[in-house]
């Protein structure tokens, strides 16, 4: 696929060569506006957004002006206007639009309230693709608050030189990351702009492909705050289009959540968005995912993550933590060979607080005992996480969903590529996809199970480059739940024979 963000970046520089910097509009030749805080506290940006690259048209009739004064109203702390023309159908025209629109909602809030103190003034963040320090001026002029500066494309000296242009006119700069190489970037602009003028934005989707992993941001967080201190500002941007994911952004500690399809298609849904971000808290499973998307082993791209499921015996968890598993998964539903609900469990429990592995109980009725003794054992510390498997996520009560938890989904319910699509629109950022005929989604980043062997992981492996392989039967010989210590250790060895 075709490096997109080059090719945006390419064109842009084109138009700048044939219009100029101001692409042919008029800016004033001085500020009309005073500059207002950026994300000061805790708040949704809601985006003017009419089209991206990855949807085309979204929407293409939109007035920047009302829309801004519609997002106002719904409660964002800050509004980004887009002014990229080629891909986006932004101008600067919608800049200063947006501003003048902000201006006036302000005004006319404050006289409704008899008190400015009571009305929350957004700020206004230029969004674009912009190149050198030039294009601060322009922003600042067109009445923008606040700068996107994309470390991905700029030079370490050049985003440097931007960021000071903009905290020498009081604005601040959104300094996006999303690698190693940006955050060098990003330790910089600290160095050389107080922090007072910095916030920064991790993209859950890569410009590159626009592929989207909502851990990414997740990711990234505590390095941010190591380059920028504990209390850094940092932005959750990109992905996010219902109340549920725009909670489970929330619940990470990001200071701001950038939303733009979800803003510009669905106008009933704006404040809701906006709440459900804002009064979102820590749970029990934001810690579990953070935890897991900043681990060294997650980082090892030439390796998946391997789950050892279906465990009975105290002596093969032993031996599969051991060897290195990731994950090790035990199965509690009646009916099921490998159930351990009850003694088997009990026989295996005393080992469990030496093994190295994520701990998992795999569920497949929500209603049922064995459901309610693997969310007590969770909620204790004795297993780390549930497996929801082959139930829908509407008939998931909110207990369980504020547990460490991800789903399975099952061919038998229907078409792997819808059940993960509803999965990745509610903010669940990773799902085990069990197909025996491997018509896997790869949209997604993939965790994979069904008839995987240590004769054909290996293949599977390259040919779907998989975060998690999950492996059960697999592993065994004619004995249900008797693990084979020989077959483990030939799947282990993946870890060693696959390259990216």
């Amino acid at each position: 696929m075709a490096d997109i963000l080059t090719t945006i970046v390419e064109k842009r520089k084109a138009d700048i060569e044939r219009l100029g910097l101001a692409f042919g509009f008029e800016i004033p030749e001085k500020r009309c506006r005073p500059v207002h805080p950026f994300l000061a506290e805790k708040g949704v940006i809601l985006e003017v957004k009419r089209a991206s690259p990855s949807k085309g048209d979204i929407a293409p009739n939109l007035d920047a002006a009302e829309t801004a004064r519609s997002y106002a109203a719904a409660g964002a702390r800050a509004i980004s206007c887009l002014t990229e023309g080629n891909y986006f159908k932004g101008t600067l025209e919608d800049l200063m639009n947006v501003c003048r629109a902000v201006d006036e909602y302000a005004a006319g809030a404050a006289v409704s309230s008899k008190s400015e103190s009571l009305c929350v003034m957004p700020a206004v963040l230029r969004k674009d693709f912009l190149l050198s320090a030039d294009e601060v001026d322009i922003s600042y002029r067109a009445g923008a608050d606040a700068i996107l500066l994309i470390a991905r494309i700029l030079e370490e000296a050049v985003i440097v030189e931007m960021a000071k242009a903009a905290a020498g006119y009081g604005m601040t700069c959104l300094v996006e990351v999303r690698s190693e190489a940006d955050l060098e970037k990003l330790a910089a602009v600290a160095a050389a702009v107080d922090s007072k003028f910095i916030v920064c934005g991790v993209n859950s989707r890569d410009l590159a492909t626009f592929k989207i992993d909502l851990l990414k941001p997740c990711a990234l967080l505590g390095k941010i705050r190591g380059v920028l201190g504990d209390d850094a500002r940092v932005v959750f941007e990109s992905g996010i289009r219902t109340p549920q994911a725009a909670r489970f952004a929330g619940s990470f500690g990001f200071t701001g959540m950038l939303l733009g399809e979800a803003a510009a298609k669905a106008p009933e849904l704006r404040e809701e968005l906006v709440k459900s971000f804002v009064n979102s808290e820590t749970t029990k499973n934001s810690e579990f995912w953070n935890t897991l998307s900043s681990s060294p082993e997650r980082s090892r791209r030439e390796r998946p993550l391997i789950k050892i499921c279906g465990l009975t015996r105290a002596e093969d968890v032993l031996y599969a933590d051991s060897l290195g598993a990731d994950f090790v998964g035990f199965i509690f539903a009646s009916g099921f060979g490998r159930n351990v609900c009850g003694e088997k469990f009990e026989a295996i429990k005393p080992v469990l607080k030496i093994v190295h592995a994520k701990k998992v109980a795999v569920i497949t009725d929500i209603n049922s005992p064995a459901a309610e003794a693997a969310a007590s054992y969770v909620e204790q510390g004795i297993l780390d996480c549930i497996q929801l498997h082959g139930i829908e996520y509407s008939k998931v009560p909110e207990h369980f969903l504020s547990l460490p938890h991800y789903f399975a989904i099952i061919e038998k319910n229907g078409p792997l590529e819808q059940a993960a699509e509803k999965l990745f629109l509610m903010g669940e950022p990773r799902f085990l996809q069990d197909s025996k005929s491997q018509s896997y989604d790869t949209n997604h980043k993939l965790w994979l199970a069904g008839g995987v062997t240590p004769e054909n992981a290996l293949e599977l492996v390259e040919h779907f480059q998989p975060e998690l392989i999950d492996v059960s039967s697999g592993v065994e010989d004619d004995v249900v739940g008797i693990k084979n210590h020989e077959k483990i250790k030939k799947i282990m060895e993946i870890k060693n024979d696959t390259i990216k």
